[in-house]
């Protein structure tokens, strides 16, 4: 069985930003903010296709989302800020004021169809 361990990191995206403007209720801000972004290669060694549920858990929480292949480097994904990613970096701010949110370890694990 492939190590299902892998480092999130997370940050703005285009239609993550442009949904903040128009109205966190649109199906555009929804969407972008509950896409799992995964290297090609950790796609492959973890048996996922492009649009299957996958339920990330850390140490804070847990969270279920769609995936995709994108150009990242292998052991990291990446997800836009919104409420879906709230569920997993908790609330720890090391005295910043913002939580943590990036380098989390998460378990991924594909939810069957």
């Amino acid at each position: 069985m492939p190590d299902k361990k892998i480092v999130l990191i997370t940050g703005r995206s285009v239609k993550q930003g442009v949904g903040i403007s128009i109205g966190k209720e649109l199906a555009e801000y929804q969407e972008a903010t509950t896409i799992l972004e995964v290297s090609q290669t950790d796609m492959t060694r973890l048996g996922l296709n492009e649009g299957d549920t996958v339920r990330l858990k850390s140490r804070h929480g847990e969270a279920t989302v769609r995936c995709r292949p994108e150009n990242l480097p292998e052991g990291m994904v990446f997800m836009a800020f919104g409420t879906t990613i709230n569920q997993l970096i908790g609330s720890e701010t090391s005295a910043a004021g913002t939580p943590d949110s990036k380098g989390i370890e998460v378990e991924l694990e594909k939810i069957p169809v």
